[in-house]
């Protein structure tokens, strides 16, 4: 088989959308729902995933996001990352550092194979998993109790990012854990348990089951509503998630250990990869026309960048030099005592004295 034919992304903006014909079958200790199983649920993922075609289609920023990341060839591990992740049903633990692409890889996936908007769940130190499952709002319900207003039970319920990501779907969603290094030392273990499973519960169901059967609730994708049987959910196909994290901690080794990890490529001391993010999000919108102007002030800008070296750039991030980019590029730019007062303020990196 070529080396072409297994890979569903490309990284360059034209692999083919990824449908259910187009899946690879999983390994059979990744397989979640039965096709029996997910018969019965067919009907109403269908209607659903079209809906969320058409956020994704009107999110023009997660659509930008994705137009504007471009893998080359010193992205051929990125690649084969993604491609791995898909084919073996695998969360993506990516690091890098700041302005490597580890948040766009996640929108260039959902935008180049069109899985849907990104579901975006970002974390810190007080983030529990439930609060990535799912929200029950029991004071309203209390309310209502008291003022007898009869109201359905799944009005009380929205699926968070990560409940609304391992719903039934014939395609896998796109799951992006944002830093999640930040985390409390309990959730990789939570996480893992989902992760192995594919499955959860929302006990607020479970234990009414009889009551009220199925239930319509909110999803994390605006006005889509999902419905649930007996409070419990499990997946179709494993989303297709990526865990960014600076390096800031470690991890416990099962999770670690089922986790796809994977180190985006430092772009800062790389002339070809400068210059095409830089062109990504430049040659957009009104600075499309101007481009052809621009190229040359954006190579000098890009080349005087490099010269710094790798030690003083190792903690700037490639949003810096686009900042740079962009002010002195403009048609009314500042002049020379000022370019260079607006450089050392711009490229300052984090143990750089003020």
């Amino acid at each position: 088989m070529a080396d072409n034919q297994w890979k569903r992304f490309l990284g360059n903006g034209q692999s083919a959308p990824l449908t259910e014909a187009a899946m690879p079958p999983a390994p059979a200790w990744r397989t979640f729902m039965t096709e029996a199983a997910f018969a019965a649920e067919r009907e109403a993922s269908g209607e659903r995933w079209l809906a969320i075609q058409t956020l994704a289609e009107q999110d023009t920023r997660g659509q930008e996001r994705g137009e504007s990341f471009r893998l080359d060839d010193d992205y051929k591990d990125v690649i084969n990352a993604v491609n791995a992740a898909l084919y073996l049903r695998r969360p993506l633990l990516v690091t890098g550092k700041p302005g490597s692409g580890k948040t766009s890889l996640a929108y260039a996936v959902a935008h180049e194979l069109k899985l849907g908007a990104v579901l975006s769940w970002p974390v810190n130190a007080r983030t529990t998993l439930k609060e990535g499952l799912y929200q029950y709002d029991a004071v309203a319900r209390l309310q209502d109790a008291q003022l007898k207003r009869e109201r359905q039970m799944g009005d009380y319920i929205r699926l968070e990012p990560v409940g609304t990501a391992f719903l039934p779907a014939p395609v896998p969603r796109v799951l992006l854990v944002d830093e999640i290094d930040k985390c409390d030392i309990n959730l990789p273990n939570d996480l893992l348990n989902l992760f192995e499973e594919g499955r959860y519960e929302i006990p607020e169901l479970v234990r009414c089951k009889q009551d009220f059967g199925t239930v319509n609730v909110r999803t994390a994708d605006a006005d889509v509503f999902a419905e649930i049987t007996g409070g419990r959910i499990l997946c179709r196909e494993f989303p297709f998630i990526v865990m960014t994290s600076n390096g800031e901690r470690d991890f416990p080794p099962a999770f670690l250990r089922r986790c796809l990890r994977l180190k985006m490529p430092d772009p800062s001391q790389n002339k070809t990869a400068l210059e095409r993010i830089v062109e990504a999000h430049l040659r957009r919108g009104q600075d499309a026309v101007l481009w052809p102007s621009l190229q040359d002030d954006v190579r000098a800008l890009v080349e005087a960048f490099i010269a710094k070296g790798s030690a003083e750039t190792a903690d700037i991030a490639t949003d810096q030099l686009l900042n740079v980019v962009y002010l002195l590029t403009r048609e009314v730019k500042p002049d020379q005592d000022d370019r260079e007062q607006l450089k050392t303020l711009l490229l300052k990196g984090l143990n750089q004295e003020d």
